[in-house]
């Protein structure tokens, strides 16, 4: 079902786009069901969309995909009616993140936000403040930074990182990044920003010294923007315990290499005997290093 097709069906589409979603519930049909609620302009359709967002299965990414496909003006009466609403947690997040989405400054009521009852509104409200570079709230940032929540303390560390003061935030930016958890590789990159380079480079080649890290070590080096390391990648490129983050870290170095089809593989038997036993029938997207090696000396990137 295209966007235009709803365009010209107008209203009437409506119960076609519901039922698609009743009968395919993914994040796709759920922006479609958002996306055409926000542009009927319908407080009907638009109560329907956040009650679908609010229960689906894989999160209210859908829901938030279309705020931001929308232009502010649009969606500005819902948003600011969201996210001062003092019973639904999940409005105000939704209020927050559509901000955050378009880069829009609600003022005080950020700080009031800050401090809200929901987790989920803190950690969206402090995402919202690093993007708007609200330097004049890093005291509430710190606060948030001893906040009970897990969640709430990585995002105010990353918020520190981006306001300048990333040197309150490293403690807690390694802690996440080693964790391995879904916020593993934002903390990863924060830490790298934040740390002086001396103690960035002392710090990776800790990780990679160690066999639990060692592939954390090597992602974080292709944050470095040190593209003189590529050899030594072609090397990790060589381990297929490391062959995946050897392969992020060099197209961090050289997105140009994006654009070549023939230097990674989706087959890791591509790669020799050792990562087909390594992968067995997992997928993984893996580097050629004789074939990375080629396009560097052809790039004059190794002599």
């Amino acid at each position: 079902m295209s966007l235009d097709g709803i365009r010209v069906a107008s209203r009437a589409a409506w119960p076609c786009v519901l039922a698609l979603h009743q009968a395919s519930p993914g994040k796709g049909e759920l922006f479609v069901v958002s996306w055409t609620a926000l542009e009927f302009e319908s407080a009907d359709h638009v109560a329907q969309a956040v009650e679908v967002g609010r229960t689906a299965i894989d999160g209210p990414g859908g829901l938030l995909g279309a705020l931001a496909w929308h232009t502010p003006r649009l969606i500005a009466p819902w948003v600011r009616a969201w996210i001062n609403d003092a019973c639904d947690p999940f409005k105000r997040f939704l209020g927050v993140s559509a901000c955050f989405e378009h880069r829009v400054d609600p003022k005080q009521m950020l700080s009031l936000r800050l401090r809200d009852p929901d987790t989920s509104v803190r950690a969206a409200s402090l995402r919202l403040v690093a993007k708007l570079g609200r330097a004049d709230l890093t005291g509430e940032v710190r606060n948030a930074g001893f906040d009970e929540d897990q969640q709430v303390r990585f995002w105010a560390a990353w918020a520190l990182s981006e306001l300048g003061s990333g040197d309150l935030a490293v403690p807690e930016l390694r802690r996440v990044a080693v964790q391995g958890d879904d916020n593993a590789l934002s903390a990863l990159r924060a830490a790298v920003k934040a740390m002086p380079m001396k103690e960035a480079r002392s710090w990776i080649g800790s990780l990679y010294t160690s066999p639990q890290s060692a592939s954390l070590g090597v992602r974080a080096a292709g944050m470095l923007g040190d593209r003189s390391i590529l050899p030594w990648l072609i090397e990790q490129m060589g381990n297929p315990a490391l062959a995946v983050t050897a392969g992020a870290s060099f197209l961090e170095l050289f997105p140009e290499a994006r654009q070549e089809s023939d230097l990674f593989t989706t087959d890791p038997g591509a790669a020799g005997l050792r990562f087909e036993e390594y992968f067995g029938n997992q997928a993984a997207r893996v580097p050629l290093a004789d074939r990375v090696l080629e396009w560097g000396r052809r790039q004059g990137c190794i002599m």
